[in-house]
């Protein structure tokens, strides 16, 4: 069988999340580790060794020379969210697509930039929020739009936590201001927020507000926090992220007639599976003992991890855009640019005292 056109990638920076995608793109069937830029050319040519890149893998001293490499199609940028405007916008005019990294922009203003830089070079934009390319995704959403199942929406309920150790809370980009000033609520609060999106079919919400209890850090940086959403027609979600709590990535989805719920929802628990549970008119045993009917349990394989597929996908769609001329798909960079508006509304909230904020899109 003939192999697929690839797509040849470059990397900007050496994140730690870098590793992982690097090894999605050296599994994803269309795409080639290509390059990879650093601040240095040491730290480039050690990440490129440890992180299984080929040995024509070309190694850089500074982004800009990624970006200036004519045979790099595409790049993954996972620089530091400060970084986003500056990196994707020139990644964007030097006609590079791009996977980016989430959260995609400090806020809609600055997101609405790079979105012009790309919809003006004709290169797609894709976020890199992973679950979202998970064949149980797909799954559960058919459960969802099934109208004898499911019925109409009523509540989502979001929680992604992780008890990060004292050298995260005191050293990691996510917890400095000048870098990712938007902490949690950016980093594990907007898994929880397209998670809620999703389930919505991305109807907006009417308006956002965050729960007081919002946890800072020294430097005002957010380390826990949650919001209510409600939307016009009366259905409405919650979410708590944090930084400070076990690792728990809870998504419940309720509807009149069923309940969709996973404890995995972001990384599942095992690569090449995923399950979730649903429950159809439920009610009680005669005597109020147990579940009549029980829950039940639905598992989805899957041979390419979620980060490969979410790659693969991409990858097809600037391979469309490369060899047959097709325009960038909107969808992506609409999901991201929704995310961003509820993010920048529960930011809001958080920041007037825990006023209500209306989502304007």
């Amino acid at each position: 069988m003939e192999s697929p056109p690839q797509i040849n990638f470059g990397i900007l920076g050496c994140a730690d999340i870098a590793r992982k995608v690097s090894r999605a793109i050296a599994l994803s069937p269309n795409a080639t580790l290509h390059a990879v830029g650093s601040r240095t050319y040491e730290k480039a040519a050690k990440f490129a060794r440890e992180n299984g890149f080929p040995d024509t893998a070309k190694i850089y001293g500074s982004y800009d020379a990624v970006l200036d490499d004519p045979q790099v199609d595409a790049v993954y940028v996972p620089l530091p969210t400060s970084l986003h405007i500056k990196w994707a916008v020139l990644a964007a005019q030097k006609k590079k697509h791009l996977l980016l990294e989430k959260p995609v922009a400090l806020n809609v203003g600055e997101l609405d930039v790079i979105l012009e830089a790309c919809e003006t070079s004709g290169v797609q934009i894709m976020d890199s929020t992973m679950w979202m390319h998970h064949p149980r995704t797909a799954k559960m959403k058919d459960f969802l739009l099934d109208n004898s199942l499911f019925g109409e929406l009523k509540s989502v309920h979001s929680c992604f936590t992780f008890a990060a150790n004292k050298d995260f809370l005191e050293n990691d980009i996510r917890v400095k201001p000048d870098l990712d000033a938007l902490g949690a609520l950016g980093d594990v609060g907007w898994y929880c927020i397209r998670s809620i999106l999703w389930a919505a079919s991305f109807d907006l919400p009417k308006s956002v507000l965050a729960l007081p209890g919002t946890v800072f850090n020294s430097s005002g940086v957010i380390l826990a926090c949650g919001a209510y959403l409600q939307w016009e027609d009366g259905k409405t979600a919650t979410f708590h992220c944090s930084f400070l709590a076990n690792l728990t990535m809870d998504l419940t989805v309720v509807g009149t007639n069923g309940t969709l719920r996973l404890h995995d929802f972001i990384i599942p628990f095992e690569e090449k599976k995923g399950s979730f549970s649903t429950a159809v008119k439920s009610g009680f045993t005669e005597l109020v003992t147990g579940w009549n009917p029980k829950p039940s349990e639905h598992t989805v394989m899957t041979d390419l991890p979620q980060e490969a597929l979410m790659v693969s996908e991409f990858s097809r769609l600037v391979g469309s855009i490369k060899f047959d001329g097709a325009k960038p798909e909107k969808k992506w960079p609409t999901l991201s640019r929704k995310t961003q508006l509820v993010l920048d509304a529960v930011k809001a909230s958080i920041e007037r005292g825990y006023e209500t904020v209306e989502v304007t899109g």
